[in-house]
């Protein structure tokens, strides 16, 4: 200790030196600090999504799920493994022990789910993803005076493609309203006068409405990718689905024996703000971002918005970031 006080009395240039290096890296450590409302973890948890519409819970478990839970036993860095099912739908959850890499788990897991021989028939593909931890930032709802829930939704749809374009924010999700439906109402005394069946007017709907890839022609020079692109989204689109044609060129549309609609499904999937059909938003941050940074250009996007329109409101119902600043400033007074 004696020789390095000696030699800064000797060099007092090098002190200064030392002490601007010190306030430099200690400056540039508080700006590159993220803020977070509980200590950042590293994710440990992997998550295997089944969807198999129609299906009761035991189906799921003893057709899919005990299938999946086979392969995984053994592998190496697996901790414990749950699995929930419920009707249509299952989750599968596997815990990782803290000394593994996960996106190594991960490729493990992902090839025991491809494993398993076959799937039952009308099960959707599983979802395997590893499960990110997140931080809630801010949440607030989108409302309107007799504004549709429809017009709120595509509303809803457009202020989160622009808040994912802000840089800081990736996560951001919604809820208030059911999923989007086409329904499809026979008219019984139309298909006797037609002489149709129900079953012929499904199988014109499902052979029509597809999607899906028809093979390739190889030439000389090049080769040609045939793809059937025929897939409808809205009701009206499917009035002119032909259900029959015959050889005298008499053909019978969908709409000519079905009522086809727009609608919402069966789902009470609903949220309200100050008695009207609302919207809510939740934006959250990962182990990479910051909430304060996050929570401040949603506070910001959301005054924009507010200025610019009357007829549809965003109010804020919860500010993470209040909380953080206020403990902040406390521990800086108390300091």
């Amino acid at each position: 200790m004696r020789s390095v006080i000696a030699y800064f009395i000797k060099f007092p240039v090098a002190v200064n030196i030392f002490l601007f290096a010190l306030f430099a890296f200690g400056l540039w450590g508080v700006l590159g600090t993220r803020s977070s409302f509980f200590p950042l973890n590293e994710p440990n948890m992997i998550t295997i999504r089944i969807a198999y519409p129609g299906a009761s819970p035991q189906e799921i478990e003893e057709g899919i799920v005990l299938r999946i839970e086979d392969n995984l036993r053994g592998l190496v860095g697996i901790d414990r493994v749950t699995s929930v099912s419920s009707e249509n739908t299952a989750t599968i959850t596997v815990e990782t022990l803290q000394d593994y890499d996960i996106d190594v788990v991960l490729a493990d897991v992902k090839n025991a789910v491809d494993r398993v021989p076959s799937y039952p028939v009308g099960m959707e593909p599983p979802v395997v993803a590893k499960l990110e931890p997140m931080a809630r930032s801010v949440q607030f709802t989108l409302s309107g005076d007799k504004v549709p829930l429809k017009t709120l939704k595509q509303i809803a749809r457009r202020i989160e493609n622009d808040l994912r374009g802000i840089e800081g924010i990736s996560q951001v999700d919604l809820t208030g309203f059911p999923a989007e439906e086409i329904e499809i109402a026979v008219r019984e005394p139309d298909l006797r006068a037609y002489n149709l069946s129900f079953a012929e007017v499904a199988q014109a709907v499902a052979n029509s409405n597809i999607l899906s890839t028809g093979g390739t022609i190889r030439t000389e020079s090049e080769d040609y990718l045939i793809r059937a692109r025929n897939r409808r989204y809205y009701g009206d689109e499917l009035d002119f689905i032909v259900v029959r044609a015959d050889a005298s060129g008499r053909i019978i549309y969908l709409k000519d024996v079905a009522e086809v609609r727009d609608t919402w499904s069966e789902v009470p999937d609903r949220l309200y703000m100050n008695g009207h059909p609302a919207i809510e938003f939740s934006v959250s941050t990962t182990n990479s971002e910051d909430l304060l940074h996050a929570a401040d250009e949603t506070l910001k996007y959301i005054d924009d918005f507010n200025a610019k329109n009357d007829n549809v409101h965003l109010d804020v119902t919860r500010d993470a970031s209040l909380v953080l600043r206020q403990r902040t400033q406390l521990l800086l007074e108390n300091g």
